[in-house]
């Protein structure tokens, strides 16, 4: 086969052009006639084909946008975020602090630039309306420093970050575009936030915003908490992410030597800050590594599964071409006859190969087009560089490649199954050709192939399958049954004090408990799957909580939770039963003494089955106590797939945090929203209302992500299974036409339809056995990668690997009966007449 490869692309050079491409044309021309002409097989293997290359071009274009690219900023590939991290205490990413940044800032040797970012949700106030908005506070130079320059306006100036400068605002350009309708005019507008008149100076252009999307930017002294004396002041404010660039020759683990040294030097300069025993550190983490982490796994599992996705397609084209050579022994006996050799003959079936195989590719772009936006709605969900993802040149010459890729896998079968008969005799030599025994013994090895890799699939959708009606019948440990949710902003320049705050939040509860339909209601600081939280990347437990009787010796890891405020109805609205103690009640003032409940978790967790009531926790080491007045149940905070974690609750009267509302109502809770954004807007003016959802839908959207990876796997798997059976009912109806001497000598001597219907049929199942057989090593040996994604599945699950194996062999079995069926429907006597 290499041999007559390498003979075939020695003869291309050996020609002379004229004479190459003349024969190109010709060969050309013949190859679309003889497609025409057997319409219906080059349908068939076009768009299998096309199934293949464009599912693959679809997942490749996602990882070249994401993966491949460079970053879309100067010298992205230079750019480092910096953590300080404290592992001894469980801690990884712990963000800077104004003197922090100072220190680094002077003593690094290894980084270029380093600038700060952190993101702020204000409210920001045009003509009278509330609007809440993320807001990102940079340095001055921060986007200079990514090279990013407005395509409205012009960016920051030095003097902008000055104390005192006027507040200037860059928007992003999906807020641009999405809430200021693209205004071309924007540039000067002014809008009111934080008690201050801020001016927008320019737009900027759809760049990756990390780590998340904001929809304004301004400096680091138009906010009033960064800007703050005490603030700056302060080495244990930690707000600020850092990003620096490698200087020139420097390496990352360089950079992490001189940050080692400078956080050792800190560490025993300001020992108050940063103790012995909290192994404090900083390291500097490649931005392009941290923009795609995410996403990396799961790119690797889409990946594979379509790479197989194309072989069983290739196979599949591969055994249904030997078919069609059965059908064409006159014609190359013909030509071999009239002095064709085997070169020739190659290079004409090779052309109709590689024509079928563009003509698929061409096909597998639109298949990848059409699922252009859903592939970047699903992807956008893992990381900021999601509206990177095109179908552009590279992205196309990887079709293209595909494409050849399946026409030399297909010559190379056409090759190797008749390299012992091209072009050697007559009308036997061509039979020969088409069905001797070293074309059986592809065919039977195509057909183990795609029954292989088809298990392979299927077992990956089947086990997420089943982890995803695990996940889906998960009880979050609350009732969201009728439950309407939303995030409130105060306007802080409005209500400064605690005091302030917590009268809003009274008066908003008085104004909607008063509303028909609204059966009770909340204020707290969040709730459980809040999307509020979770479009802020506010997804963890990081309050250390120290227990009296139980505290953490030195040197230990100080345990940490979840902390929420919470009004008196908090629970009954949510349906969280009290397992013990008491709720929160009326008499929870500011001036009686401290309370908090907390959950199930906690008690079992910390207290070791020691009865939790009238025992006293601490937020700050031991400073002040709470007294536990109630236990309650356990809820899923950031996920149905996560962990229960500790989770403690304050009452809103003594926390004063007004961040959501919570409405449990008697009816579709969504016909209430107008009438409750009134009510809100009546009780506390200037406060801004987002993220209004049910309750039910926030549950079903922290199941986006395993319902779409569940049902891409599954569409592959499916494409895989269809195409599979096909290809053992096609091998097997050639085979029984190839036998029909054979089969009609035996019914003739007495053989039963029955015997002949076991015949066939065995002859495809033992070949499915084989397959299963193999498909179970393929599929232990790449299942690694899909481990993260399975909820209380394991990889080996026998109920999933047995129903798969089962579902397989009985789609095979059909496909084996069909034929079989037909070959005991044979004359015996017109099927030995056939010559």
């Amino acid at each position: 086969m290499i041999k007559l490869f390498l003979e075939s692309i020695a003869s291309i050079f050996r020609t002379p052009p004229s004479e190459h491409w003349q024969m190109l044309k010709q060969d050309t021309r013949y190859a679309l006639r003889m497609m025409s002409k057997n319409l219906g097989f080059t349908s068939i293997a076009v768009v299998t084909l096309a199934l293949g290359v464009g599912v693959n071009t679809a997942i490749f274009s996602v990882v070249h946008g994401i993966m491949l690219r460079p970053l879309p900023y100067r010298q992205g590939d230079q750019i480092v975020l910096v953590r300080e991290q404290l592992p001894k205490s469980g801690v990884n990413d712990l963000l800077f602090s104004v003197p922090e940044i100072a220190d680094y800032r002077q003593q690094n040797n290894t980084l270029s630039d380093l600038v700060e970012y952190h993101g702020m949700r204000f409210t920001l106030l045009d003509n009278g309306s509330a609007e809440r908005v993320r807001t990102g506070v940079v340095s001055y130079n921060y986007f200079d420093f990514f090279g990013v320059k407005p395509i409205l306006g012009r960016s920051f100036l030095p003097s902008e970050e000055q104390p005192g400068a006027p507040a200037a605002l860059l928007l992003s350009y999906e807020y641009w575009q999405q809430r200021q309708n693209g205004d071309p005019n924007i540039v000067g507008k002014t809008f009111r936030m934080n008690d201050r008149i801020h001016t927008v100076i320019g737009v900027l252009p759809p760049v990756p915003q990390y780590p998340i999307e904001n929809d304004v930017y301004m400096t680091t002294s138009s906010c009033p908490f960064r800007s703050a004396p005490a603030f700056i002041s302060n080495r244990n404010r930690r707000l600020m992410n850092v990003f620096g660039r490698l200087k020139p020759g420097v390496t990352l683990q360089q950079a992490n030597s001189d940050l080692g040294v400078i956080a050792n030097r800190l560490l025993h300069e300001n020992p108050a800050t940063y103790t012995a025993d909290s192994g404090y550190r900083a390291i500097a983490l490649s931005l392009m590594a941290e923009l795609t982490k995410q996403a990396r796994s799961t790119l690797w599992v889409l990946l594979i599964a379509a790479g197989f996705v194309l072989l069983i397609a290739c196979a599949n084209v591969a055994n249904f071409t030997l078919a069609r050579l059965s059908q064409r022994e006159q014609e190359l006996t013909l030509r071999a006859a009239l002095g064709a050799n085997r070169r020739r003959l190659f290079r004409q079936l090779f052309t109709e190969s590689v024509l079928v195989g563009l003509f698929a590719a061409a096909l597998g772009v639109l298949l990848a087009i059409a699922s252009h936006k859903l592939l970047v709605q699903f992807v956008s969900t893992l990381t900021p560089r999601a509206r990177e993802i095109s179908i552009d040149a590279s992205v196309l010459l990887f079709a293209l490649g595909a494409a050849v890729l399946t026409s030399i896998i297909t010559g190379s079968v056409l090759a190797f199954s008749s390299r012992d008969q091209m072009g050697t005799g007559l009308k036997d030599a061509a039979r020969s050709a088409s069905s001797g025994t070293g074309q059986k013994q592809v065919r039977n090895m195509l057909i183990v192939a795609q029954v292989a890799f088809s298990l392979a699939l299927l077992v990956g959708a089947g086990l997420m399958l089943r982890s995803f009606f695990k996940l889906q019948n998960v009880d979050p440990g609350f009732a969201p049954q009728k439950v309407l949710t939303m995030a409130i902003d105060l306007n802080w320049t409005k209500y400064v004090t605690q005091a302030d705050q917590l009268n809003a939040g009274r008066a908003i509860l008085d104004k909607v408990q008063a509303l028909p339909g609204v059966l009770s209601a909340a204020v707290s600081s969040s709730f459980p799957l809040d999307p509020d939280a979770r479009a802020s990347g506010v997804v963890g437990f990081n309050t250390p909580f120290e227990v009296e009787g139980h505290q953490t010796r030195p040197g230990e890891v100080v345990p940490v939770g979840g902390v929420r405020a919470a009004s008196t109805d908090y629970f009954k609205t949510l349906g969280i039963p009290l397992l013990q103690g008491r709720q929160f009640s009326e008499t929870d003032k500011s001036t009686s003494p401290a309370v908090t409940i907390v959950n199930l978790a906690f008690a079992q967790h910390r207290l070791k089955g020691e009865d939790p009531v009238g025992k006293r926790l601490s937020t700050n080491g031991g400073r002040t106590w709470i007294t536990i007045v109630g236990v309650v149940g356990n809820t899923k905070e950031f996920g149905l797939e996560e962990k229960i974690g500790d989770q403690v609750y304050f009452p809103l009267e003594q926390s004063p945090l007004v961040g959501s509302l919570i409405l449990r109502t008697n009816g579709d809770p969504m016909t209430l929203a107008g009438r409750i954004r009134s009510a809100v807007n009546e009780a506390a003016p200037e406060t801004a209302i987002t993220f209004l959802v049910t309750l039910e839908e926030a549950r079903n959207d922290t199941l986006a992500f395993p319902r779409v990876m569940t049902s891409l796997l599954g569409l592959f798997a499916c494409l895989a299974l269809v195409v599979a059976a096909s290809g053992i009912g096609g091998m097997l109806a050639l085979s029984v036409s190839q036998r029909l001497k054979e089969i009609g000598i035996r019914l003739a001597l007495g053989a039963q339809p029955s015997d002949v219907l076991s015949m066939v049929v065995n002859q495809g199942m033992i070949l499915v056995a084989v397959g299963l057989a193999c498909g179970l090593a393929v599929t232990f040996a790449m299942i690694g990668p899909l481990k993260a994604f399975l909820f209380q599945v394991a990889p080996s699950d026998p109920v999933t690997l047995l129903g798969v194996c089962a579902i397989l062999a009985g789609v095979a079995f059909v496909a084996c009966y069909i034929p079989a069926r037909r070959a005991t429907k044979i004359n015996p006597i017109i099927a030995l007449r056939h010559e």
